[in-house]
C-alpha cells in the first residue's frame, strides 16, 4: 500500500542508533557515465556482532554504485528509522488506551562503501552497469518510493511452508527494497549478471487472517473494549527487559498465546488483524530470489 505522505515523527520515538547518520542527497550523474552496480550483503548488525546473525542467515542487504568517470563510490539501502524492535512491537504507554508505534522505514544514500563491512562476513559482488541516465532515473523512482512506502513491515504471513502457498501479507523491509531497486534498474535497461542471490524472510504461518478494525474502531469511544484489552495484553510480553527473569517469565507468556493458543495479533498498513497460528509458527528462511529480467527490449551498457 502507497501512502499520500510520511508522516512528522513523535519526539517519543527514539533510536538507539542514529537513522542514516552520514546520509546525503542522491548525486545527479552524467549521462555518459558508466556506474556499476553492486549487490551488498551482511549479517545484521554486524558492525556490533560480527557473523552471530549470520549463522542464523539474518541478512541486510544494500546496493553499492561506483562512478568510472569520478572514481566515487555511493551506498544505498532502507531500514528502520527506530530499529527493528521499535518497527515490529509498540509500545504501550500510561494514559493511552491505543498501542502506540514508532514505525518508519526510509532510503539512505551516502557516499562510500564499506568494503570490510560487507567482505568480512557478507557479500559485495558486482551485478550489472548502468548509465548516467539510468542512473538519474532510478534516483527520481527512488525519491517516490521513499515517500510514498513508509512503514516498515518484519512478518511475512503466509498459510504454510510450502513454497506455492498462499501469501497473506508480504514483509516490507530492506531486501525488498533492493529487489524493487534492481527491477526498476531492469526496467530502465540494466542486464544483470546471472549469479544466485539470496534473503533473508521471518515467516509467520496462519490461518485466513480476520480483519478487526484500525485504531480508531478499536480503541476510539465506540470501540471494542474487550478486543482492545485483549491487544494490550497481548503485545504486553514484547516490551524491552530489564532482567533475564522477567524476559523468561515474558517468553513463556509468548509461547502460550502464540504456540499453545494458536493467537497472534497482527498491525499492517494501520489495520489490526487476528492470525489463526499454526505449525510451524515462524520460520526464517534465507531463499534465492534470482536477478530480475527487465520489462524493456532496450539493453544496458
Amino acid at each position: 500500500r502507497r501512502f499520500d505522505y510520511r508522516p512528522k515523527t513523535d519526539p517519543y520515538c527514539q533510536a538507539r542508533y542514529t537513522f542514516c547518520p552520514t546520509g546525503s542527497a542522491i548525486p545527479v550523474m552524467k549521462e555518459e557515465d558508466v556506474i556499476e552496480v553492486y549487490r551488498l550483503q551482511a549479517p545484521v548488525w554486524e558492525f556490533k556482532y560480527g557473523d552471530l546473525l549470520g549463522h542464523l542467515k539474518i541478512m541486510h542487504d544494500a546496493v553499492g554504485f561506483k562512478s568510472s568517470l569520478t572514481g566515487k563510490n555511493y551506498t544505498m539501502e532502507w531500514y528502520e528509522l527506530f530499529q527493528l524492535g521499535n518497527c515490529t512491537f509498540p509500545h504501550l504507554r500510561p494514559g493511552m488506551d491505543a498501542p502506540f508505534w514508532c514505525n518508519q522505514g526510509a532510503a539512505c544514500f551516502y557516499e562510500g562503501i564499506d568494503d570490510a563491512h560487507w567482505k568480512t562476513n557478507g557479500t559485495l559482488v558486482l551485478v550489472t552497469t548502468i548509465s548516467g541516465t539510468m542512473f538519474n532515473e532510478m534516483a527520481q523512482w527512488v525519491k517516490y518510493d521513499n515517500e510514498t512506502g513508509i512503514y516498515y513491515e518484519t512478518w511475512t504471513v503466509q498459510a504454510s511452508p510450502d513454497k506455492k502457498s498462499t501469501v497473506w501479507f508480504d514483509s516490507y523491509e530492506c531486501s525488498k527494497f533492493i529487489l524493487r531497486t534492481y527491477q526498476k534498474l531492469a526496467d530502465l535497461g540494466a542486464v544483470f549478471k546471472k549469479i544466485q542471490t539470496n534473503y533473508t524472510s521471518i515467516i509467520l504461518f496462519s490461518g485466513e487472517p480476520i480483519y478487526l478494525g484500525n485504531e480508531t474502531s478499536i480503541f476510539g469511544p465506540q470501540g471494542n473494549k474487550t478486543l482492545a484489552a485483549a491487544i494490550r495484553d497481548f503485545y504486553n510480553p514484547f516490551k524491552p527487559h530489564h532482567s533475564v527473569r522477567e524476559f523468561f517469565v515474558d517468553l513463556f507468556k509468548i509461547i502460550d498465546r502464540v504456540i499453545l493458543n494458536h493467537q497472534f495479533y497482527l498491525f499492517y498498513n494501520l489495520e489490526y488483524w487476528f492470525l489463526p497460528m499454526k505449525s510451524p509458527y515462524l520460520k526464517i528462511i534465507y531463499e534465492e530470489v534470482p536477478l530480475p529480467v527487465g520489462s524493456k527490449a532496450k539493453n544496458g551498457v
